[in-house]
């Protein structure tokens, strides 16, 4: 059973983030799949906005990290949580996590502060055992992935592929599996064409016009790499202009 089997947007105006398209588009409401959601789109067209709002309400903190909100993280209130309703089941996830990739740095640099704290038992046991600061920018993402997420939870990723090479993101895809299997459930917003072809899942895709629910073959990601890898010099003749 998911934890969150749908969320709905109340848009009381058109100032941003509600004069984008698909966060109008959430008024009609959209059903999560009980494993893995995946929100694919062009840069701003909803897929971050909407996953800090789900982050903002489901009480996680906006940088990145758990419900916890007293480690010195920046934090701030969004607009569209308070316009948003969650469709929540009976059951009740025991851990929980929103990755940020653009504010991940300043998770673990957080995470340092805290060990410097008098009688505070080591932040770093959950994180590979040192400083997320002290691994390189994949490692410490997938520390995360390995050593943090528990299972029986609900996570939220933001572009989990900004630090992983092609090899990390199909190690990522294992540890989703695993993760799935241990009853837990993924909201993942994502340009990776790896990481989306994740099978148990639905796919959103955000545009202009909207969301809509696009097979892994005919979503964005899938299509303009495949487009590029079938033949990369033409590809390039058209981009270049050479």
């Amino acid at each position: 059973m998911p934890f969150l089997s749908k969320l709905q947007v109340d848009a009381p105006g058109e100032e941003y983030p509600f004069s984008i398209p698909a966060i109008r588009a959430l008024e009609r409401g959209l059903e999560t799949h009980p494993k893995v959601t995946f929100l694919v789109g062009e840069n701003g067209s909803g897929k971050s906005t909407l996953l800090e709002g789900l982050a903002d309400k489901w009480g996680f903190s906006k940088e990145s990290g758990n419900r916890s909100k007293n480690f010195g993280i920046r934090d701030y209130d969004t607009a569209l949580a308070p316009a948003m309703t969650l469709t929540r089941n009976s059951a009740r996830p025991m851990d929980g996590f929103f990755l940020r990739a653009e504010s991940f740095f300043n998770f673990a640099t957080a995470m340092d502060d805290l060990e410097k704290e008098p009688f505070c038992a080591s932040g770093y046991f959950s994180y590979g055992g040192k400083s997320l600061h002290e691994q390189s920018h994949g490692e410490s993402f997938l520390s995360v992935f390995l050593e943090r997420f528990g299972g029986h939870g609900l996570y939220l990723l933001d572009e989990p592929e900004a630090a992983l090479s092609p090899a990390r993101q199909m190690a990522f895809l294992v540890r989703l599996h695993d993760l799935v299997n241990d009853f837990s459930q993924f909201v993942i917003a994502t340009h990776s064409p790896i990481i989306l072809a994740y099978p148990d899942a639905v796919i959103y895709q955000f545009s202009e016009t909207g969301i809509e629910k696009v097979s892994y073959r005919d979503s964005q990601p899938y299509q303009m790499t495949s487009r590029f890898l079938k033949n990369p010099e033409a590809m390039l003749e058209k981009l270049l202009g050479d």
